[in-house]
């Protein structure tokens, strides 16, 4: 015996628009089943409906939707077995309805016979009262699933499944982090139906609405503010492409790749220094920075026909997810160590040491000295080339001091005075690697407490009408030790 199971439209709510074909197959059936009664059209023929059963009771019982969605699809099937049903949905079977698109997916490959009989979808309805055209560039996304990243903000939105005032309150929370808390949004309830009710509102009042429930929409119109796409990533990347396009900067439509580098460095400079300072709208900006320098890299690859930034997140993400198993596949580890031993094992898988003359050719040639220091010393401690423990960094670190003592006492050879500082310094930062301390960070810090240290020296002597380099440097130093109680 087929199994079979005839979905049908209840329509956005008006019984005059339902289909006679649709009105005749409600009344007569055997087996009614409704995923909601709580529906205009149910009232308007209550009289005409044979005996029917409805899924609210499973709403009551369960708190996600998923698992709603889930319990009703099994008892259809269950009650499918030996007899032919219809169930009835709001608006049209294949218009964000997740029951029908279960028993799509699923109830055709276990032997189920699934029929789709339409009714008009509350879109229609919606379209209507607000007056608006789909065509212009429409969005339909599910209050219950609803991230900031999809809104199209350009686009006519209606976000719909908006069952209450506690998923509204969601919504609007979502809505807010893209649009102004003043923004005119659209809610509709019971659209197409004599219970229609339309109201304008700030996006701030939302969920204030006491008409919520489970015939309301939300509806976003356009954004026609520029400014209000400014903090959107598409909208960068067109500036970048109109910067460098035939009637842009003069300056941006000349830099290379080469010319470039430069800025780059500066601005990533730039941004350690603003992190540093633990300035939070400074980092803010410096990121910026940085990240121009990168759309702007990113559009000469598209300008040349080369790559473009698609290219470039595509491939970040990839790696990230390939060097990531223990997030993203089955792999376990217990600790940092474990990633990075995992890191470094794919590295090598993708093929990235294997054309190395050396192990520390993976080192970046153009950081700077001290940071290019601390990276040569970790790829030689990880076969082993390090001193067993810190007894023997501190050792060495006396010796060098005592080699570029002599060397300085005499006075002999001035690039062997260098070589032997050199020694100093690469030997400190053996003590830093041993403790975890990036030396570059160090000295950074070190270069910014010896600015406002001295600047506070600066300021005193201003305050008082002196001359610094008239200052006896006992003073200064008092001025010193009063700045280090500050910074």
């Amino acid at each position: 015996m087929t199994k079979v199971i005839t979905v049908v439209g209840l329509g956005a709510g008006d019984l005059e628009q339902m289909p006679l074909g649709v009105y005749k197959l409600l009344t007569t059936t055997e087996h009614l089943f409704l995923r909601t009664k709580e529906h205009p059209v149910i009232n308007q023929m209550s009289a005409d409906l044979p005996e029917y059963q409805s899924f609210d009771s499973i709403y009551m019982e369960n708190e996600q939707f998923e698992q709603v969605y889930i319990k009703i699809v099994e008892e259809l099937y269950k009650q499918a077995e030996n007899k032919e049903i219809v169930y009835a949905v709001p608006g049209h079977p294949l218009v964000a309805e997740q029951t029908v698109q279960l028993l799509i997916k699923e109830g055709r490959d276990k032997g189920y016979e699934i029929k789709i009989r339409g009714g008009q979808s509350f879109l229609d309805a919606t379209f209507q009262a607000l007056e608006i055209d789909p065509v212009e560039g429409f969005q339909l996304l599910d209050a219950l699933t609803l991230k900031r990243e999809e809104l199209q903000l350009k686009q006519h939105i209606v976000i719909t499944q908006v069952y209450d005032q506690l998923v509204a309150s969601e919504v609007k929370l979502t809505l807010m982090e893209q649009l102004p808390d003043d923004y005119q949004i659209w809610i509709i309830t019971a659209a197409g139906t004599s219970d229609q009710i339309i109201k304008k509102v700030p996006l701030f009042e939302m969920d204030r609405v006491t008409t919520v429930n489970n015939l309301t929409s939300v509806y976003i119109p356009p954004v026609q503010n520029e400014e209000l796409m400014y903090h959107q990533f598409t909208k960068f990347r067109n500036v970048i492409a109109e910067l460098r396009g035939p009637n842009g900067c003069p300056w941006d439509k000349k830099q290379t790749h080469h010319t470039l580098k430069k800025y780059l460095i500066e601005e990533c400079y730039e941004l350690l220094e603003a992190i540093e300072e633990e300035d939070i709208d400074h980092v803010i900006e410096e990121l910026g920075d940085v990240l121009l320098q990168i759309l702007l890299h990113a559009q000469i690859g598209e300008d040349e026909g080369m790559f473009t930034i698609d290219d470039v997140i595509k491939g970040i993400t990839k790696k990230m997810i390939r060097r990531h198993p223990h997030v993203f596949g089955d792999v376990t580890v217990r600790d940092s160590e474990d990633v990075l031993k995992n890191w470094d094992e794919i590295k090598k898988q993708e093929g990235k040491q294997p054309e190395e003359n050396s192990l520390l050719d993976s080192v970046a040639t153009t950081l700077p000295a001290l940071s290019k220091a601390y990276h040569l010393q970790k790829k030689a401690a990880k076969v082993g080339f390090d001193w067993p423990n810190i007894d023997g960094a501190w050792d060495k670190v006396k010796e060098e001091i005592q080699e570029f003592e002599e060397e300085l006492n005499s006075q002999q050879d001035d690039s062997l005075m260098l070589q032997e500082l050199g020694d100093v310094l690469f030997s400190l930062v053996n003590i830093a690697r041993f403790n975890g301390v990036e030396p570059e960070e160090a000295l950074a810090s070190t270069n910014k407490k010896f600015y406002e240290r001295f600047s506070f020296i600066e300021k005193k002597a201003k305050e008082q009408g002196k001359v610094l380099s008239e200052m006896a440097l006992e003073e200064m130093d008092l001025y010193w030790k009063e700045a280090k109680k500050v910074n």
